[in-house]
């Protein structure tokens, strides 16, 4: 299938994104925000008329480009719903796709329901509160760290806001459960895929005050509309009762397969009946596969050897944050696959409902993964760099039930996605206190568990498993282990016994255009990069550049920039993956004029699903990019449209928002019907004007309708006290060395144990440990504890990218002192000792410091 021929709007024929109600409607329009805490925002006859008018996805953030810090604190929203005596007879659920973190809704003034968890699907029944005529519905929203919810930690950024789709569904009062269609299929791997039933387990909410006999018809449906298979079966629902059909159709003989290379969809249409009425219908999207994880060799989809190929990947985009479009998700997939990558990686938390249906148009296996996550140097409770797992016992048991409702929404949600092949439950938890550690392992063993009862067609992953080392390892907790960093080549994980993937490799920090290179890091040694027998395969660290709280160093790792072009290393995947060659690159030249293109030009919506990607390129006079980065404009001259920042948005080579190597882009949409006219301007070049017609809602009139407010981009700074901004880094981060020898791998200079330490081969003659903190560090000190009595000449180093090198500290003659403390005003992402003796032994290995 080529993928060119899959747009976001034509894939709305292949995917059912009505969410299996009888009715539904976006109110993704419309909407009044403010910032802060607002006493009585909740009442109806509250005055909104000084807050800002969005439209969703929303986030508290917006405009936001990276920055490590954000605002944390409340926001709230407020809407006005419509209701015609019509609609009142039935019943009326409100479903938000995710809210970060805490949602509390309240309509017409009463509360109506609350949800913590920032990353999952949930809805409200709204029913009993709603009156015929107008409604107010208001979302008071908090982005406050909490000790007892998870995530407590992670390398992103933890924006507040409703920040996916939001949606009303209208049901009769007898209806088929939303999500509640569990899709499997019979024996499609014992036949080898020659033939396969499909059984549909669905719920039926009688909501009614008499009981009702109902008939359930399920069919699948393929991809050209046709009914393939049906069963049909009848059920007594009594009155406030809910009951389970469970349906298993007659088999179907050789199934179309899912894969990369043939991502083939079917549907399954579950239709309700009382007597001949229908009363309600729900649709929902699958595919038939397969597939075996081994631990001797590797993976295995429809009964064939795939090597997984693929790419870490967060939410986030240039301006908008978190809050991206449906189809910003449907293009992020889209760059993965046209790179040659068959296998997404969603770290670290359920990614939209839109990016998975992405994955399986588009034919890209996907990794899911729960919120469960640490990151190094982690510092007391208080902000999102704590330990990942309680410290205080008195948060661990909600903490832990916490863990477990996410994991459980985020399956009951996305079960029938067939690019999905695995469920992960955490990464990286042992950045944990060392006292909570026995919790890390209870939950991580709770969790495995709970996949396996929501789910037994696919496993559970601990993902990040790469620590501890030795007897307290936790990588064999859960039937696949995802190894990051060192972890594909320490001696602890590198040939597990059980099935296994490099979850994270490459971090490699650029800014656009960087190297054409593949950036393998540790993958490079001894060609680890063409994989081993039993390996699974590797994802690299990452797709896109992010926000990151760990700073621009960690955050600048894609092989794809914030706003959305390609990097080099992009283009090179490209090569080596799929065969295009890598364009021509801009070079020097004389800017004469700019160009302007859009990812699409009409039948943009405008419903919040939807949006367009603008990119302006810098040229000469023949049309050739060239290198220069003037400040630009982009500028709505007309029409609908609003930009990250309003009507208007500036790039420049020294700004947070950038341009780089003759080109800019930004993603655009609009709320309201009609042709926009962009301009693209520079100081002493020629402009650029492109036409935009955007479709659906209210019709926008030039002068009447109200233009978006300016909200001009300061990079947000949190204050703190310096001192509580050191961090200690070390334990738990990745360590490389020349060599190891047998039980003294890198990873014990790192583990916190002075008993233990690194020890090269004897074969050695220049030794060497490097650690690498992953993020920039503004260093304070070093210490390094030795283990042994002999002499040793070394030399202290630091880097910032782990080329250019500079020594800190030497010991040029033989010294027996076991503990080095080097005092330093240097900025690195490593650190790295130098022997010019052989046979060192290094127990520990730390620095203090603050991110930059």
């Amino acid at each position: 299938m080529n993928i060119r021929n899959i747009t976001f709007a034509t894939a709305l024929t292949l995917l059912s994104l009505t969410a299996g109600a009888a009715e539904t409607e976006l109110i993704n329009r419309n909407w009044t925000y403010t910032q802060g805490d607002i006493a009585g925002a909740e009442k109806p006859a509250f005055d909104d008329s000084g807050w800002q008018h969005v439209g969703l996805p929303h986030s508290f953030s917006i405009p936001y480009f990276m920055s490590k810090d954000f605002y944390s604190g409340y926001g709230w929203y407020r809407h006005t719903l419509n209701v015609t005596p019509g609609e009142m007879k039935g019943r009326t659920l409100i479903e938000f796709g995710a809210v970060f973190r805490e949602c509390e809704l309240f309509v017409n003034g009463q509360k109506a329901g609350s949800h913590t968890g920032g990353y999952t699907a949930f809805s409200f029944d709204i029913s009993r509160f709603l009156k015929a005529g107008r409604n107010v519905i208001a979302v008071r929203v908090n982005n406050l760290w909490r000790p007892d919810v998870a995530p407590r930690a992670g390398e992103h950024t933890f924006s507040g806001g409703i920040y996916r789709n939001v949606r009303l569904i209208r049901l009769p009062l007898v209806a088929i459960t939303p999500h509640s269609a569990v899709i499997t299929t019979p024996r499609l791997a014992e036949s080898n895929g020659r033939e396969a039933a499909v059984s549909v387990v669905s719920e039926v909410q009688n909501n009614s005050s008499r009981a009702m006999t109902c008939r359930m018809e399920t069919a699948v449906i393929d991809a050209a509309g046709k009914v393939v298979t049906s069963v049909a079966g009848k059920k007594r629902v009594e009155a406030g009762q809910t009951a389970r059909f469970s349906q298993i159709t007659p088999a179907i003989e050789n199934p179309g397969l899912w894969s990369p290379e043939t991502p083939v969809l079917y549907k399954v249409r579950n239709r309700l009946y009382s007597g001949s009425k229908l009363i309600d219908e729900d649709v929902q999207t699958f595919g038939f596969r397969w597939m075996k994880w081994t631990a001797d060799k590797g993976f295995f989809l429809n009964g064939r050897h795939v090597l997984l190929r693929g790419a870490n990947v967060h939410q986030d985009q240039a301006g908008w944050g978190d809050a991206v479009t449906d189809s910003a998700a449907w293009r992020d997939v889209r760059m993965m696959k046209e790179a040659g990558f068959n296998f997404i990686r969603g770290s670290h938390y359920p990614h939209s409902d839109a990016f998975v249906e992405a994955c399986d148009a588009l034919g890209l296996m996907f990794w899911s993964e729960a919120p469960f996550w640490g990151i190094g140097g982690f510092r007391p409770d208080g902000w999102w760099n704590s330990s990942a797992y309680p410290a205080d016992s008195v948060n661990a048991a909600p903490f832990e039930e916490s863990a477990l409702a996410q994991l459980g929404e985020m399956i009951d949600r996305q079960r029938n996605h067939p690019s999905i092949i695995v469920w992960s439950v955490s990464n990286e938890p042992f950045f944990s206190a060392p006292k909570a550690m026995d919790g890390v392992r209870h939950l991580l063993k709770r969790m495995v568990d709970l996949v396996h009862r929501l789910d037994a067609t696919r496993p559970a992953a601990v993902g990040g498993a790469q620590r501890p080392l030795g007897s307290a390892r936790i990588d064999r907790i859960g039937d696949i282990a995802g190894y990051n960093g060192d972890g594909a080549t320490q001696p602890d994980f590198r040939q597990p016994g059980i099935p296994s993937v490099v979850s994270e490799y490459g971090s490699t920090t650029a800014d656009r255009p960087g190297r054409y290179f593949a950036g393998w890091g540790d993958l490079a040694k001894n060609d680890g990069w063409r994989g081993y027998p039993w390996r699974a395969g590797q994802a690299i660290w990452c797709g896109f550049d992010h926000g990151s709280i760990a700073g621009e160093a960690l955050g600048k790792m894609g092989i794809v920039d914030y706003f959305r072009l390609p990097k080099r290393s992009w283009y090179w995947y490209r090569n080596e993956y799929t065969g295009v060659k890598p364009p021509q690159w801009p070079t020097r030249g004389k800017a004469a004029r700019l160009t302007l293109s859009a990812s699409k030009t009409s039948g943009i919506r405008t419903d919040g699903t939807d949006d367009v990607q603008l990119t302006v390129n810098v040229c000469d006079s023949a049309g050739r990019t060239v290198t220069a980065t003037p400040q630009v404009t982009l500028s709505i001259i007309s029409g609908p449209g609003e930009l990250p920042t309003g009507r208007s948005i500036t790039f420049a080579p020294d700004s947070d928002i950038r341009i780089a190597d003759g080109a800019a882009a930004i993603a655009m949409r609009a709320y309201q019907a009609g042709e926009a006219v962009v301009k693209a301007t520079a100081p002493g070049l020629e402009p650029a004007l492109l036409k935009l017609s955007f479709t659906g809602g209210d019709k926008w009139t030039d002068g009447i309708t109200p233009v978006v407010a300016d909200r001009p981009y300061k990079r947000f700074v949190r204050q703190e006290e310096p001192a509580a901004a050191v961090i200690t880094l070390g334990v738990n981060n990745p360590m490389f060395a020349t060599s190891s020898s047998a039980g003294h791998p890198a990873g014990l200079a790192a583990d916190g144990q002075d008993a233990t330490f690194w020890q090269p081969a004897t074969t050695d003659a220049a030794p060497a440990i490097t650690l690498d903190m992953e993020k920039l560090i503004d260093i304070i000190s070093i210490d390094v504890a030795f283990a042994g009595s002999a002499d040793r000449r070394y030399r202290v180093e630091t880097s910032a990218d782990g080329v250019k090198w500079d020594t800190v500290y030497s010991q040029n003659a033989g010294s027996p002192q076991n503990r080095l403390t080097v005092k330093t005003s240097s900025k690195g992402r490593f650190v790295r000792l130098v022997f010019g003796t052989r046979n060192p032994q290094v127990a520990e290995i730390s620095v203090k410091g603050r991110v930059i």
